[in-house]
């Protein structure tokens, strides 16, 4: 049966999208390359000037030069005075050296069941709210290989530690800005960063909601990274560290509160989640990539970005706000693997495909929530496909309490072969990306 014409006016234009897509990249060609597109006619002028220069008018030059010695000389030295002085004051360069992470062996598995299994026989938790992790579970993007410390897997023995004071963790991207501001100060160093995440003393006993979603989704996990500010540690290492952002909501109410740790009805603590979480989230996200756009973005972005915000707050116009195109900025990206709303929601909000979301999707299936850490089995997900080309740009983005969002750019200072690399994905790399569906059913 014929489409009616209704249905047919319906379709978008693709002709017309893929001119919009060439004007877009001809705009984007235009502005980035500004600058030597200008050069090209001085250039010219210039040349033509030079090529009327007889062998006189170089005497002559040479003669006006030699009168002028004394302020030759001044001049070159003043300028290798503010040089030197230049490259004495300007930041250090920070190298990633290398970095591991942890992965288990097999008896630390913990399927969707196991964990289903364990949850009974710790015996305190209400059916209704038994039925409530398995939901949460089956939607939440773990596969059947996530990985839990001994304690945990033998539940009667945790029960002695949950009452143990926690301390406030540091996450992994303020560590990295930490060791880097240290490398500042600290000529011919190194530092070791440790991130990590053991459930054992996070892992909570009560029926209150708010606090049981984190038992599904947190797992063990660990990463450590060698940070150096040698130059000559330059020619072996991976990464080169080009910026940090840091962005901190914790004057907001709402923001420090949204991720809590606190002792329920029953005294039993527990890291509260709070309906606003993704809301927080958002807002952070968006100060933070704010301060980091200018930083990365090429100026034909800044410039779009400019002229819809003026549009918008001068003029008044009604269009929507222009999100910048981060994929100009960068090759990879890292995003914390802390659920699956959270990657959903960046990757609808960057407008980011399966591909480059594929590393913080595979990272959660196969590792689960390992807070901090779980940028690095990312990244180390891109080396062992074999996606790290030198030049290549990687923005870690990590979230957590307070409320934080921070960001790490890297560049790769040379191709990563990964049949030379030791990492968690490197005997099993061959059997991803997977396909992870919206919802998967736990037997009873």
């Amino acid at each position: 049966m014929a489409d009616s014409p209704s249905e047919r006016t319906s379709l978008p234009n693709f002709l017309l999208t893929v001119k919009l897509k060439y004007v877009k990249l001809g705009y984007h060609y235009l502005i980035s390359h500004f600058m030597y597109l200008l050069l090209i006619p001085l250039l010219a002028v210039v040349s033509v000037h030079l090529s009327t220069l007889t062998s006189q008018d170089l005497i002559h030059l040479w003669h006006q030069l030699r009168f002028n010695l004394l302020s030759v000389v001044i001049g070159s030295t003043l300028i290798v005075f503010l040089a030197t002085l230049y490259f004495m004051k300007r930041p250090k360069k920070v190298y990633l050296v290398d970095f591991a992470c942890y992965k288990p062996d097999e008896s630390h598995f913990v399927s969707r069941e196991t964990f289903m299994d364990h949850s009974v026989l710790a015996g305190t938790f209400s059916e209704e709210n038994l039925a409530f992790q398995k939901k949460i579970l089956e939607r939440s993007g773990l596969g059947q290989k996530t990985y839990f410390p001994e304690a945990v897997l033998q539940v009667r023995r945790i029960l002695v530690w949950r009452r143990l004071e926690r301390r406030r963790r540091c996450a992994g991207l303020i560590s990295i800005d930490l060791a880097k501001q240290l490398l500042q100060v600290q000529p011919n160093s190194y530092a070791l960063v440790v991130s990590m995440e053991n459930i054992t003393l996070n892992w909570y006993f009560g029926n209150n909601r708010s606090m049981l979603v984190s038992n599904c989704l947190f797992r063990m996990g660990g990463a450590a990274i060698l940070l150096s500010n040698r130059s000559s540690d330059r020619r072996r290492s991976k990464y080169q560290l080009i910026h940090t952002v840091r962005t901190h909501k914790g004057a907001d109410d709402k923001c420090y509160s949204c991720v809590f740790q606190e002792e329920d009805n029953e005294k039993n603590i527990g890291v509260a989640l709070s309906k606003d979480l993704m809301a927080v989230a958002g807002e952070a996200l968006k100060t933070n990539i704010t301060t980091l756009g200018p930083l990365v973005l090429p100026m034909s972005e800044q410039l779009l970005f400019f002229v819809t915000l003026v549009a918008r707050k001068v003029f008044k116009m009604k269009i929507k706000p222009y999100i910048p195109d981060f994929k100009l900025a960068f090759e990879h990206f890292c995003i914390h693997a802390g659920g699956r709303a959270v990657l959903d929601e960046l990757e609808k909000n960057l407008e980011l495909s399966d591909w480059h979301m594929e590393p913080s999707r595979m990272t959660l299936y196969r590792f689960g929530n390992t807070s901090s850490s779980s940028l690095w089995y990312e990244l180390a997900y891109c080396e062992a496909k074999g996606r790290i080309k030198k030049g290549d740009r990687s923005w870690q983005i990590a979230f957590g309490s307070g409320f934080k969002c921070n960001s790490a750019v890297w560049k790769a200072l040379r191709t990563i072969d990964p049949r030379k690399e030791k990492s968690p994905w490197i005997d099993e790399i061959h059997e991803f990306p997977v396909h992870v569906p919206r919802i998967e059913k736990i037997g009873s």
